[in-house]
């Protein structure tokens, strides 16, 4: 798998071409070269175009609806531009096309056409001068294009796909189609009853596409009343390590002890931590989980401190052994109060906590295909979203919980409220991810723009009447600020967000099968995942890997089973 993977990457760089095929190859590495440079003019110009609209608003009842903590950071942007005595409470307030200021007006404004000036100018940026991405569009998919031509394949995505687990671009469409078959009625019941309840709370018009968030959210509410304040008391941040080491030990055999002391450490709020089996350490990780703002990035993320490795060992016996950092961003403790998570930053543990078991767990003896090291990029977040899914089994999320002062687990009616809140709206959610990979894939696979007359604008309105509910605007330009496939990595690879997930609920199904509760089976299947997902790390095929855990391919039926939408159906 190393040696396979070192040839590939020399043949996708051109290695073996020749004469004048070589000539233009290096011309176009030369320009893609300038593509990078590209990638950041793209990025940049969609910064200048959030940046360059903005609102001032005086008077607080264009606001109404929107939460205290924003209307705070709203005043403090209006301070910092030109106006210093605003406030929340008085005014006046900045607003522009940053997410912290976006997604709570389309989610929370009462203002209907305060919504509307937002969401039209979002859809539009970077699709007009002078931050006009569109050319910068075509250029990185012609000669994206070129490039995979010269290499032998017929597109850019088949090129793409060379590197992953995907077998083919056929593959991926043919589970983006079964996923779309089994969401759009669905969706579109969702849209109406979601019409339905706006028009009960006096909506007088159709829904449009500034109205969906805000009756969405409204509507979620009234369904579940789920409250971060209410359900972070129950998740103190040592009551939920001890429950996850806990099921970590039940699954997979190995315990997890505090080892703080033995490793310097960066800051004194990072713990390290020895991983364990028959009282041997076989792995350590370090855990940074608090919000440091000033010198710390936000989110959360794993990251290979050293690798397993035969070669780099103290002997030919004892292989150097795998480190992890696992580095979250949630708030500190606060007196005798201990750091208070929301269930997303208990999802978020967990699902780091998966990437950093694939890093530890490993067998494999040689560096570059240890852990995640060499595994398809589609196949990576396969443990990191199978972990997620014990967050929603009732008996684990008691166990991870406790009441900060009383003990007491997390409520029935809460639980609940986090189980069914994961199914709101799902099918309309799954059409949306599902329309982004199959407009990435058109564009990298089918699409040619010196064969059709239609441009991407119109592929993009095209495939929306297939996965939306609601057709784009007709100034929409959404693909001029698709920074995932155009500035990121993602480029003829979004479809990797559902394909993993199949992968992650289909191998959680075979746990729920086995019984989430029966101590026996729960362990003998475990075993099976450290074994062969876990164990094997990036030097086998994951379909392999996936097939000798499950006994067969992946099937999309747990994902909809996860979503309620096999259910709804």
């Amino acid at each position: 798998r190393i040696l396979e993977a070192s040839i590939r990457s020399a043949t996708l760089s051109g290695v073996g071409l020749t004469g004048p095929s070589k000539d233009r190859f290096n011309a176009i590495q030369l320009r893609s070269a300038e593509l990078v440079r590209f990638k950041t003019k793209f990025s940049n110009n969609v910064l200048d175009a959030t940046k360059a609209f903005s609102k001032i608003v005086t008077d607080k009842q264009d606001l109404a609806g929107l939460p205290a903590s924003v209307l705070q950071l709203l005043a403090q942007n209006a301070a910092a531009d030109g106006h210093p005595g605003a406030t929340a409470d008085v005014g006046p307030w900045k607003l522009s096309l940053d997410m912290p200021c976006l997604l709570p007006v389309l989610k929370y404004a009462a203002n209907r056409d305060l919504r509307e000036s937002l969401y039209r100018a979002n859809v539009a940026k970077a699709g007009l001068a002078p931050f006009d991405n569109l050319e910068i569009v075509r250029e990185t998919l012609q000669l994206r294009q070129e490039r995979a031509k010269m290499l032998g394949f017929s597109s850019y995505a088949e090129l793409s796909l060379a590197s992953k687990m995907a077998p083919s671009v056929a593959g991926v469409e043919d589970m983006t189609e079964s996923l779309r078959l089994k969401c759009i009625d669905l969706a579109r019941q969702e849209f109406k009853d979601l019409h339905e309840y706006a028009t009960q709370h006096g909506h007088t018009d159709e829904l449009k596409h500034w109205d969906v968030g805000y009756w969405a959210e409204k509507r979620r509410a009234d369904l579940f009343d789920l409250d971060d304040e209410a359900v972070k008391p129950y998740f103190p941040l040592p009551k939920v390590l001890d429950g996850l080491f806990q099921l970590t030990e039940r699954l997979f055999g190995v315990s997890i002890q505090a080892a703080n002391g033995e490793a310097d450490t960066w800051h004194p709020d990072v713990q390290f931590f020895h991983v364990k089996e028959h009282g041997k350490v076989v792995a350590s990780f370090f855990l940074d989980p608090y919000a440091r703002p000033s010198e710390k990035n936000g989110g959360a993320w794993m990251n290979t401190c050293v690798n397993r490795s035969r070669l780099l060992g103290r002997s030919a016996s004892e292989p150097r052994l795998p480190v992890a950092y696992l580095i979250c961003n949630q708030s500190p403790p606060v007196g005798e109060t201990p750091s208070l998570m929301t269930f997303r930053e208990v999802e978020t543990l967990f699902h780091e906590f998966g990437h950093g078991l694939q890093h530890m767990l490993t067998t494999v003896e040689y560096g570059s295909a240890a852990g995640i090291n060499g595994v398809e990029w589609d196949a990576v977040e396969l443990p990191s979203q199978f972990m997620e899914n014990f967050c929603y089994h009732k008996e684990t999320l008691l166990s991870i919980s406790g009441h900060h002062e009383t003990g007491a687990p997390l409520p029935e009616d809460l639980y609940n409220k986090i189980k069914d809140a994961r199914t709101y709206m799902a099918a309309s959610g799954m059409l949306r991810q599902l329309n982004f990979g199959a407009l990435d894939m058109y564009l990298h696979h089918h699409y040619d723009p010196h064969a059709t007359n239609e441009s991407i604008f119109d592929v993009q309105q095209r495939l929306a009447q297939r996965y939306s509910v609601l057709a784009p605007l007709a100034e929409d330009r959404f693909l001029c600020s698709f920074s995932h496939i155009f500035a990121g990595g993602y480029a003829a690879g979004y479809y990797s967000y559902k394909w993993a997930e199949v992968l992650s609920c289909d191998a959680f199904e075979k746990f729920v099968e086995a019984g989430l509760d029966n101590d026996v089976a729960l362990r003998a299947t475990g075993r099976l995942f450290r074994d062969t997902v876990l164990a094997l790390g990036g030097s086998e095929h994951p379909l392999t890997v996936f097939q000798r855990f499950r006994g067969r391919p992946q099937r999309v039926d747990a994902l909809l089973k996860h979503y309620g939408l096999s259910q709804a159906q």
